[in-house]
């Protein structure tokens, strides 16, 4: 297992005038003419009024020509903001069509329990839906939510974008009730003749906050192939999510304006490019608004190569409970260390190190701090789950660790998590 622990519980210079004022000034005295060559003072008075008259006529009408360069520009200025919004639309058109054949809704029955006003329950068939990306079109993979597809699911069918029903949706598998990872994935096991697309799965590492991106998904569970654009707000966000009866831990979020509701959960968030950069998530309760969040894509690649080449879903794990660094616990800490995964003592009841698990058979120890997997180094964007999640079980990787504030390097092979 690898836990997360939060000890603390859960914002102009003034224009200048277009045209300064001509000051024209006449001599102090009228001169005697020297010579037959001299202009007479009343030719020389009317050469200087006609001088006023136009340079003034030429003042008005720089001033006419200029409002109409102005009022040009202004013309000019709207026209390359419709552009822009122009551009702007056909391209989000373009890639929701691109996408669309790649994302499927979700249709999944499963039994529950309904407390009674006895105080006893009785079981319940339950209808809910959800959100799926295409990732292999010859196997017919999908990835979703963990949450869209719930302990007791009985059965799973798959609408594509053209309204085509696949039944029989066999579910591979879905991470651990407990781990901060929330996906599942399926398999179409009947394509009835239809010719599937995968999504193109892009590099959420190199996202970067204002970024534009898309969602597509199934909105309240009626709605098929609804389109949201917004932007990316945040990153590295670790939230609490759930209902009246379970919640769950999630970490390394992105964080988006774009309007996510339910029923989207497990489809795409998609770049300018087209590319699937993350999964949608969950969604802020209460007064938020456009508050949404989505797993990045790099999480799940180790996940996905697992499916493609085992046919089933094995999580990577290290075994080890921990709190992201930060400024503020690591002043709690008393550490000099402020990034990296920080082991923490166990609550009651359980270790800081799992039993026989990959971190304890590496000589992994209470209070280590592991600052880097590799070249990748452990900080906000990057959390000790997230990278983890880019490796397969199998994988021997190289930790950087700070033990008695002295650097080394420890070797781990991921082992599979242990199942509920």
């Amino acid at each position: 297992m690898l836990m997360n622990e939060d000890p603390k519980s859960t914002q102009q210079s003034p224009v200048p005038p277009a045209t300064a004022p001509l000051n024209y000034q006449l001599p102090a005295h009228a001169a005697s003419p020297k010579n037959s060559h001299d202009i007479p003072n009343r030719q020389r008075v009317t050469a200087l009024l006609l001088l006023v008259i136009f340079s003034t006529s030429f003042g008005f009408a720089g001033g006419y020509f200029g409002g109409r360069a102005d009022n040009g520009s202004a013309r000019n200025t709207a026209e390359v903001q419709r552009q822009t919004i122009s551009n702007e639309s056909e391209l989000i058109t373009q890639i929701a069509r691109d996408v669309s054949p790649s994302v499927v809704s979700v249709n999944v029955t499963s039994q529950g329990v309904q407390s009674t006003m006895f105080g006893t329950g009785r079981a319940v068939e339950r209808q809910s839906a959800g959100t799926g990306i295409i990732f292999d079109a010859d196997k017919g993979y999908i990835i979703t939510n963990r949450h869209v597809i719930p302990a007791g699911t009985t059965s799973v069918s798959v609408t594509l974008s053209d309204g085509t029903e696949l039944p029989n949706v066999e579910v591979i598998g879905r991470t651990n009730d407990s781990d901060t990872l929330d996906v599942a994935f399926l398999k179409v096991t009947d394509k009835k003749g239809k010719d599937l697309k995968a999504a193109k799965l892009g590099d959420s590492s190199k996202i970067q906050v204002g970024e534009k991106v898309i969602a597509i998904g199934n909105a309240l569970g009626q709605f098929q192939n609804t389109v949201t654009s917004g932007i990316i707000s945040g990153y590295g966000r670790s939230v609490e999510a759930g209902d009246e009866t379970s919640s769950e831990t999630l970490q390394n979020l992105f964080q988006t304006d774009t309007a996510i509701n339910e029923g989207n959960s497990g489809g795409p968030l998609v770049n300018i490019n087209g590319e699937v950069i993350g999964i949608n998530t969950a969604i802020a309760g209460g007064d938020a608004q456009n508050v949404g969040f989505a797993i990045p894509i790099n999480d799940v690649q180790g996940l996905v190569k697992s499916v493609l080449k085992e046919g089933k879903l094995l999580r990577p794990y290290l075994g080890v409970r921990y709190v992201s660094l930060t400024d503020e616990y690591a002043y709690q800490y008393n550490l000099s260390t402020k990034r990296g995964a920080y082991i923490v003592s166990g609550r009651a009841g359980q270790a800081s190190i799992v039993n026989n698990s990959p971190a304890q058979k590496a000589g992994l120890k209470e209070k280590d701090i592991i600052t880097k997997i590799g070249d990748t180094t452990i900080d906000e964007k990057n959390s000790l789950i997230s990278v983890l999640g880019r490796s397969s079980v199998g994988d021997k990787v190289s930790l950087t660790v700070v033990r008695d504030g002295k650097e080394q390097k420890v070797d781990v092979t991921l082992e599979a998590a242990p199942q509920n």
